[in-house]
This record gives structure tokens, sequence and C-alpha cells, in this order.
């Protein structure tokens, strides 16, 4: 569309990355007309500086892993080596592989791209200014809110892509530090921290709280924190980084917290992300933008104005995953179409982190229910005894099971389902169905699992709740 031009849509999107491209391709689907307004590349931070170049590395991680364990399996390698440059080439190769086939997909379904900042004005019109469709201005019977995140930084560290690296940064290095400190410990920094472990580099990991992995579990936080001390990563815990001091010489910089004082390459700041809302909505719209950047939508992703989703991480209260923007958008675009709608329960979505052993897991965990004051039944299970385990010599991890103890004392509905080990990512959705339809275990327990699987030891420590196991007691 050229700069200067009006339109009309059922949908206009400022934002195209996951809730924003979702939102367009699942109203297209619908026979709705949407414009989708993005500031640089659909598929957003998620497909270009986040989820898909993050794993991309991440399995580069689990292949020289693997190479390197290769001698147990009779298979002799010497000489094993990266070549950084050469994976970060592959990790643009994914990208722009993904990236031509959304936009073909969004181009097929007829979704209008207009390239520029969008920023929603009073009666659902929505102006561009910058790119090259600055100046037009469209307007839509329905506007959605899809501008995303982007990444925290931290007083005495200004990211300069040298010495301070935010996932931006780090993302688009040639070559890896041999020594990093990595500020925050929650599911990017441990995804970090992993793979630049697994990579060859000296990596601590400095947190702020008790804890790695906050609300994670706390039997899943201590599998994972002991595999890190395995592999020689640092977890310092309960620590507020000052700042930092590059030498005279070029070659470190010191990361001061406290007492306490590194010498490292680089310093990766992973401290979450925020709402990028920042001039989104003009002065007088009735949009409630929270003190923290947030905008405030209800369960239908309605803000308090009429015809005005917004999706995604901008949303007060929304998981900042991809999926949930997903999710988000379908009820959006539900709700514009008077359809039925189911909205994103926040607390029983699925959560991945591809940390090395894996983590995956969805509703409460054990000290969440008892801080409800609900009186809970749980079974672990280790991924020691699962034959797929030995088989793929990778068995540290376990599966445990939240559920509410009935009258009886038995297992009642499942709270929560929490794996820690191989490929748990893709092991999620029974447990996600359980948690989420309020299965009993008696009734899960039903689903066969097939045999040698991983998923086994989910069958297995479900089956064991019912008091009847067969390999778990």
């Amino acid at each position: 569309m050229s700069a200067g031009a009006e339109g009309e849509f059922d949908i206009v999107v400022i934002g195209g990355g996951p809730g924003g491209y979702a939102t367009a391709l699942y109203g297209a689907a619908a026979g709705l007309s949407v414009a989708v307004v993005e500031r640089d590349k659909v598929g957003g931070t998620c497909l270009h500086r986040g989820c898909i170049p993050a794993k991309s590395f991440l399995e580069t991680a689990a292949v020289r892993r693997t190479v390197e364990g290769s001698k147990e399996f009779g298979i002799g390698v010497s000489g094993v080596s990266v070549d950084f440059a050469v994976s970060q080439d592959r990790k643009n190769a994914v990208v722009d592989k993904l990236f031509r086939g959304l936009s073909g997909l969004l181009k097929g379904r007829k979704v209008t791209t207009l390239h520029g900042v969008g920023r929603l004005e009073a009666g659902t019109r929505v102006s561009v200014s910058e790119g090259e469709d600055a100046g037009t201005v469209v307007s839509g019977r329905n506007v959605v809110l899809a501008s995303g995140s982007v990444p925290r930084t931290l007083p005495g560290f200004e990211v300069d892509g040298r010495w301070v690296l935010t996932s931006d940064e780090f993302l688009d290095l040639k070559a890896l530090p041999s020594s990093v400190a990595v500020v925050g410990g929650g599911v990017i920094g441990c995804e970090f921290a992993s793979l630049l472990a697994d990579l060859g580099s000296k990596v601590t990991i400095v947190e702020a709280l008790e804890s790695i992995l906050p609300g994670c579990d706390d039997d899943i936080v201590r599998l994972v924190a002991r595999s890190f001390k395995k592999r020689g990563i640092d977890i310092v815990t309960g620590a507020m980084v000052q700042g930092h001091t590059p030498a005279a010489d070029g070659s470190v910089t010191t990361l001061r917290a406290g007492e306490q004082a590194w010498d490292v390459e680089a310093v990766v700041v992973s401290v979450g992300r925020r709402p990028r809302t920042e001039g989104l909505v003009a002065e007088g719209v009735g949009v409630t933008i929270d003190e923290r950047g947030f905008v405030v939508a209800d369960a239908y992703q309605r803000t308090g104005v009429p015809g005005v989703y917004a999706v995604g991480d901008i949303v007060a209260g929304t998981p900042q995953l991809a999926h949930v923007g997903f999710a988000e958008a379908i009820v959006a675009v539900k709700g514009m179409l008077g359809e039925p709608v189911v909205p994103v329960d926040n607390g029983k979505v699925p959560w991945a982190i591809y940390c090395h052993p894996e983590v995956a897991f969805c509703g409460m965990t054990e000290a969440q229910a008892r801080a409800d004051g609900l009186d809970v039944v749980t079974k672990k299970d280790p991924f020691g005894g699962n034959s797929r385990a030995q088989i793929i010599g990778d068995t540290d991890g376990l599966v445990k099971i939240v559920a509410e103890r009935r009258p009886d004392g038995s297992a009642g509905r499942v709270l929560g389902v929490h794996l820690c080990g191989p490929w748990v990512t893709e092991q999620l959705s029974g447990g996600y169905l359980a948690v989420n339809w309020e299965a009993f275990p008696d009734e899960v327990a039903q689903f066969i699992q097939p045999h040698p699987s991983l998923s086994e030891t989910f069958g297995e420590t479900v089956l064991a709740l019912t008091g009847r196991g067969l390999h778990v007691g």
C-alpha cells in the first residue's frame, strides 16, 4: 500500500510477531480482511531474535554433546570442534526459510502488510510512521494491539554488543566468548547458560533470587541445578549485580555483585522482557496501560475501548510465550465473530525450557498447591528406569505429578505435571490435557503409551497414582 493511502479492514493488527500474525492468519481464514503493521519483519522476536534462533543454537549444542558421547555407542570420533560462524549461518538459513514461509502464507491469505510503526488513533484508526509505508492511515472494525516486547536491561550494564549483550546481540555473535557471566537464572538465562557450556564456554549464572528457574517445581529445579554443576556451570544465587569494569587491555571485564567478582569475556543480561508499548496508543484513546507499560485487557483480550483488543507479550498477566500469543489471538478473533470462546487460563498454559536437561510443565507446583490450601498427593518417577532413555543414553530426569487428595486418600484431579529430562518438551501434551480437563489419574491411566518410548514414564507415574503401578511403587 502506498504512503498516504487510506484503507478499511475488518481487523488492523499492530505488530507482526506470533500474536499479531496469528490474529491475521486466523482472521483471514475466517474470511475477514486484515492488515498488519510491522516495524521490522513479520515473525517478530520469536522468529528473528528469540525462540527459533536460540533453539537452533541449542540444537548445535546437543549435536556436540552427542558427538562427544559417541564412544559409548562404539563410534570413534576425535578432534571435536565448534565453528560458531557456521552454526550462525545455519541458524540464519533456518530463520530465513521460516520467514519466507510465513510471508508467503500471509500473502496467500490476502493479508495486507504495512511496513512501519503503528499507533492506535481515535475511532479505531491506525497511523503508520517510519518505514516505507509512513504516512499511511488505515481503519478497522477491530484493532488488535500486538507490539511485543524487548529485553530488559539493568543499571550499570549499558548494552554495547562487546562486553554486555542481551539475547538480541548474543544471537548474532560470530564467535563464542571463552568465559561468560549470565545475569539472570530464569528460562532464557538457563537456556543460554546450557548451550554456552555445551559449546565449550566457562559459564557462571548470577541470580538475584535464592533459586534459578523461579516458578518451576522445587524437585525440577534441584535436578537442573545438579546437572548444571556437573557440567561445570557455576550457579550463584542471592546476588545482586552492581556493574562491570572492562580491563585496560580489552581482554576481560570484571562483573561485580556485592563482595564477589568474576573476570569474564562477556556478560549476557537475561533479566526478562518489557512490553514495547511506548507510542503505541495516541493520547486520549481510552486503552489503559499500567505503570509497568503493560496493556490491561480482560480474559477475552478486550481493552477498555470497544473493538480494540490486545494479545501477546504486551498484555498484563500474560505469560510471555509465543504459543500463548497464538491462543490469545484465536480468542480475540472468535470474540469479534461472536463465536463461543474459552479464554486462556494463564495458570495452566504449557511451559517448555530447552536447556539440558529439558524442562516442561503446566499447572500448579506442589508448593503452589499447598500454599493455596489444597491437600495434595504427588508421585515421582525418574527416567533412569525408562528403556528408551537408557537406549539413547540420557537418563537424567524425572516425571512429577501433583494431584488433589480425595477424602478417601486417593488421588483426585491432576493439578500439575512437571517433567525434566530427555525431550520432555515433546512429551507434555498428555499432561497438559490432564491438567486442563481436570482429569483424575485413573482416567488418564487408561491411555496406552507406546513401548519403548520416553512418554511411558508419564504413563507409569499416572498409573502409580492410582495405587497400582507396574514399575513404579
